[in-house]
């Protein structure tokens, strides 16, 4: 009987244990992707908590506006003074070349269509233009504060 050929062959070798680093491609590919996703989320997280302070301050300025105005009963000042306030939130809240330049009708419509409901054109809202040219003691005063007040939390977490 002839010898065995098995015994002739070399002994196996077993190839190079795979290496961690680098990592393959889509490796690469998906840590891109959750950087771009942490940028992302921290940007609209700050955004977020800016827009919600801002809303927190102009609350507490409106409350402030409103005891001003129960001492004092200025109607045209308070008015003037929470016309001033809503736009400073306008402007935090939505982009600044679509707030910045409204005026009259066209800020009372602006403010209606981004949660007014249409009280600030024919509503207490109207105060905001009508107030300042009218005398010290003028009805609805206390109508426009809580319009304030429900428009500014409506629009603390707008993404604009």
């Amino acid at each position: 009987m002839p010898a065995d050929p098995l015994a002739n062959l070399r002994p196996y070798h077993l190839p190079s244990p795979v290496s961690w680093w680098p990592p393959a491609p889509g490796w690469w590919v998906l840590l891109g992707v959750l950087l771009a996703l942490s940028l992302v989320s921290v940007r609209w997280w700050r955004r977020r908590k800016q827009r919600r302070a801002a809303a927190d301050r102009a609350l507490a300025e409106l409350a402030e506006l409103q005891a001003e105005y129960l001492r004092e009963e200025s109607a045209p000042g308070f008015a003037r003074e929470v016309s001033k306030l809503l736009r400073r939130f306008a402007l935090v809240a939505y982009r600044k070349d679509s707030v910045g330049g409204l005026t009259g009708e066209s800020w009372l419509e602006f403010l209606d269509a981004n949660g007014g409901g249409g009280r600030f054109v024919q509503g207490p809202g109207r105060l905001l233009l009508d107030a300042p040219y009218r005398p010290d003691n003028v009805p609805g005063m206390a109508d426009l504060t809580a319009l304030a007040t429900q428009w500014i939390r409506q629009n603390r977490e707008v993404s604009a």
